[in-house]
């Protein structure tokens, strides 16, 4: 074979390779459901209790890639202070009450549902936060710094805000929730951190962004899978014995994610500009629920974890439906005769 036949051979391989790799990344509306189908059938068919074990390793394992390039510098600049503040106010005050609303009206006779949605309302932004923001011509430093500071905010108060919001319905033991929050949350930064350092030994940051960072998530995603079908098959039993508790999950979300983004884009038209809108949108009504549901599976057990599984389809289906209204013009024609957009 000559070296130009081996050269095409290599990265026609490769090329493959990786379309296989990013797959699941990019059909999330799809993978997800399928692994929480091949879940529920191994929880029926088997003995999945052991892989509990090994829920930790993983959900360190979802969230590592992420923290590879994380800039804490970014959340101490006073930069874009107006929808960085609006977005607190929305993410720390009025969507955990959202949250807790909703959760009361249809949750409460099902403490662990009530503690993962609780979870979901708690911890905001994710990765999506910036790539939706990206693909809607929303102010993309502005939700950099957002998710940052919504990240340590969220691991920091979500002990408290569980105590105060699920204390009643459900056992919250707040140090194994600081303990918890600090093994998925911190002890993954300071090896993204070290990570990322290491990298920069060999590839220049722009060589980071280019080549390593694009294939992170893809990364996380696939760890994702394994907590998601653990979770399935360990809750599977339970599931089919109260089959409504799925629907009865899925009400609850849907409630919660129409309430958030109607408020968020109420907001945005009153105080902010097109582009910061967006941004407030999508940083308040993306939910980090890599890290919501490692918490949700340690410390409150499947039922906690499989709320926060089905958050997974809808948050990404709404966040796709939200923008494709956006583009077309329909939230503008939705709102503008009840909120004309305020020029500034």
């Amino acid at each position: 074979m000559e070296r130009s036949e081996k050269r095409f051979f290599v990265e026609n391989r490769e090329g493959m390779l990786k379309k296989i790799y990013l797959w699941p990344a990019r059909h999330l509306t799809v993978v997800i459901p399928l692994v929480m189908a091949l879940g529920f059938a191994a929880g029926l068919n088997g003995d999945t209790g052991f892989l509990k074990r090994y829920l930790f390793i993983g959900t360190f394992f979802m969230i590592f890639p992420s923290m590879i390039g994380f800039r804490l510098g970014e959340a101490v600049s006073l930069s874009y202070l107006k929808v960085v503040l609006i977005s607190l106010a929305l993410n720390f005050l009025v969507v955990p009450l959202v949250g807790l609303g909703t959760g009361l009206g249809l949750l409460v006779e099902r403490p662990a549902l009530l503690a993962g949605l609780a979870l979901i309302s708690i911890i905001p932004t994710s990765g999506m936060t910036i790539s939706w923001t990206m693909i809607n011509k929303g102010n993309v430093p502005a939700a950099l710094k957002i998710s940052v500071l919504g990240l340590l905010t969220g691991a920091l108060v979500a002990p408290w805000y569980l105590l105060w919001m699920v204390g009643r319905y459900v056992s919250v033991d707040t140090w194994t929730i600081f303990r918890t929050i600090g093994l998925v949350v911190f002890l993954p930064m300071l090896a993204g951190t070290m990570t990322y350092l290491v990298i920069l030994r060999r590839y220049t940051e722009q060589e980071f962004k280019k080549r390593i960072k694009p294939l992170l998530p893809a990364a996380s995603v696939w760890v994702m899978l394994f907590v998601i079908f653990s979770s399935m098959s360990m809750k599977a039993k339970a599931i089919l014995a109260e089959s409504e508790m799925i629907w009865v999950a899925a009400l609850a979300l849907i409630a919660f994610y129409l309430t958030v983004f109607t408020l968020s884009t109420v907001v945005g038209r009153i105080w902010l500009d097109r582009s910061e809108s967006v941004t407030l949108v999508y940083g308040t009504a993306m939910r980090n629920l890599s890290i919501a549901l490692g918490v949700a599976a340690a410390a409150f057990g499947p039922a906690a974890a499989l709320i926060v599984t089905l958050a997974f389809v809808l948050q990404v289906q709404g966040a796709a439906w939200y923008g494709r209204l956006l583009q077309e013009g329909k939230i503008d024609a939705a709102f503008s005769s009840l909120l004309p957009r305020r020029e500034f």
